[in-house]
């Protein structure tokens, strides 16, 4: 099929597309997610057609309002109530456990439990409630690559595949939500992501930081909890804090191949790089690096001659530990100095 690109003026079409079934890729403020009607099963499947995507791997459920999710969740305890009320919208996924029925199994992964997101994206908002449902929303990628955070980069992985695309530009995040477990007795986090422990903790009292291995049998609560993610081609190796770029670059010379670094532009300034290292900016500091990670992940993919990617670590606290989860699942956790 044809893919088209969809502007702004023209939110209409997309949810006229949403309505008759098909699959729009939409902007929020994390990364780009491919949409489909929550309600209409054919449609879900669609979404894990087009991806690639396993089906035992649940979908988040994106809305414009806490009353769209009222219609599903069985109970909204009044915890989550106050943390809707503090970060929707914006970078905060919440799991409820919903009424029997309400949606499908292909929508859940087979379970009792749904994880909803309210996105600080005015244009997602307006398709949602034109279309007058709530969308799924995974990552509008090919499942396992790095995150698309432009409308270019879902068009890479998923033209001919999809309806359409709505181009809002670069997302402002660039690391894909916090995901918060309130459908058991204790809060958990199981995605860092832009809304931070400390953050919500403040709201709320104590929670946990999910720390458990999900079985090879065993369906995850949310997205990016079992699966290889956000990986290239090329092996990443992460550039421990501490570690000299001197040694790094030594070791880029070295290569009978290109290599892609991913660092601070502080880092890239200070270092005599050989001519076969290609250099990516991560900016300034850890909020632009999560900006721009999965960005930089996906220009190197497109250069078969580079094999691998150094890629700059910062401390994994507050944004810095959405940042390095998703290194490290990039790397398989691989690092420069043991490589």
């Amino acid at each position: 099929m044809d893919t088209r690109i969809f502007h702004l003026d023209e939110i209409n079409q997309a949810a006229k597309a949403i309505q008759g079934g098909k699959l729009v890729a939409f902007p929020t403020e994390t990364v780009y997610g491919l949409g489909a009607d929550a309600t209409n099963e054919a449609a879900v499947k669609n979404v894990y057609l087009a991806k690639g995507r396993p089906s035992d791997n649940p979908l988040i459920v994106h809305v414009a309002s806490v009353e769209m999710v009222e219609r599903y969740a069985s109970v909204i305890p009044d915890n989550a109530r106050k943390l809707m009320k503090k970060f929707w919208p914006g970078s905060l996924t919440i799991i409820l456990n919903i009424k029997k029925g309400v949606l499908s199994k292909t929508v859940t992964g087979g379970l009792s439990t749904v994880a909803f997101r309210f996105p600080d994206c005015q244009p997602t908002l307006d398709l949602i409630k034109k279309a007058g449902v709530p969308i799924v929303g995974p990552s509008a990628n090919t499942s396992g690559k790095p995150s698309p955070t432009t409308a270019q980069h879902v068009y890479h992985d998923l033209h001919g595949k999809i309806a359409g695309i709505i181009d809002n530009g670069p997302t402002r995040v660039g690391v894909e939500s916090t995901v918060l477990d309130m459908s058991t007795d204790h809060p958990v986090i199981l995605r860092p992501g832009a809304v931070t422990k400390h953050q919500i903790e403040e709201v709320i009292g104590s929670i946990d930081l999910n720390h458990h291995h999900v079985g090879k049998n065993e369906t995850p609560k949310a997205p990016g909890m079992k699966y290889k993610h956000y990986a290239p081609n090329a092996q990443v190796y992460i550039v421990d804090e501490g570690t000299d770029w001197k040694q790094v670059v030594d070791w880029i010379k070295q290569q009978p191949f290109d290599v892609g670094m991913m660092a601070e532009e502080k880092i890239l300034q200070q270092a005599t790089l050989p001519m076969n290292a290609i250099q990516f900016s991560l900016g300034k500091n850890v909020a632009d690096a999560s900006a721009r990670l999965f960005d930089g992940l996906r220009q190197f993919d497109d250069q078969p001659n580079v094999k691998a990617i150094v890629t700059q670590a910062f401390p994994a606290k507050d944004l810095g530990r959405a940042y390095m989860n998703r290194l490290n699942k990039s790397a398989g956790g691989e690092h420069f100095a043991t490589k």
